[in-house]
């Protein structure tokens, strides 16, 4: 193959590559941002585990569940694992089951963007609904500092904000053993939330 036919090649293969990064990277547009925490990881944070309970998994369900209800409600919804796009939203929520070195020492909270002007208070709104259900630990007013450098902050823009919600503690049996039977309701509880929220 002459230099002038390899150059050439070498051109076309890093035009396309070229394009292809910039179809990758365009923004998406939706009403609604889920996100399933870790889900498509395979080393780095993979997500807490117990036996034989992933919290990746619990994540992929719950987040394939609060989708189906919102498309059954006619609600334009966008599904991602642990790679968030670049993305404007009405509203995002990222599905995570918390996890401890002393099981039973935590439960759950809610991340959210402090500098946000509207996700304080659909994070407040949201801590009410799950706090009157779940009866378990919940963490006091920690829940923003602790996640306030959550890296999907950055790539979604918002309009009512981004929720990271904490849903309970994995490696927690007696959550465990509570959480397990309610995945759905809680999915459902979570979609109506979200629908609420979109009206207001």
């Amino acid at each position: 193959m002459k230099i002038r036919q390899l150059f050439g090649f070498l051109i076309i293969a890093l035009f396309i590559a070229l394009i292809v990064e910039i179809f990758n990277n365009r923004p998406i547009n939706t009403t609604v941002l889920v996100q399933a925490g870790h889900a498509g990881r395979v080393f780095g944070n993979t997500g807490s585990v117990n036996g034989k309970y992933k919290e990746v998994d619990w994540n992929i369900l719950v987040a394939k569940e609060v989708e189906k209800e919102l498309k059954k409600n006619g609600i334009d919804v966008v599904r991602v694992g642990a790679k968030i796009p670049i993305a404007n939203a009405r509203i995002a929520v990222a599905i995570h089951f918390d996890g401890s070195s002393k099981p039973c020492s935590t439960g759950a909270s809610i991340g959210y963007d402090k500098y946000h002007p509207k996700a304080i208070r659909t994070a407040l709104r949201w801590r009410k609904i799950y706090k009157n259900y779940f009866p378990f630990k919940w963490h006091k007013e920690n829940f923003t500092k602790n996640l306030a450098d959550y890296y999907g902050f950055n790539r979604v823009n918002t309009e009512k904000g981004f929720l990271v919600l904490e849903l309970g503690e994995i490696t927690c049996d007696k959550q465990i053993e509570w959480l397990e039977p309610r995945l759905e309701l809680i999915s459902t509880k979570i979609a109506d939330f979200i629908m609420d929220e979109l009206d207001r």
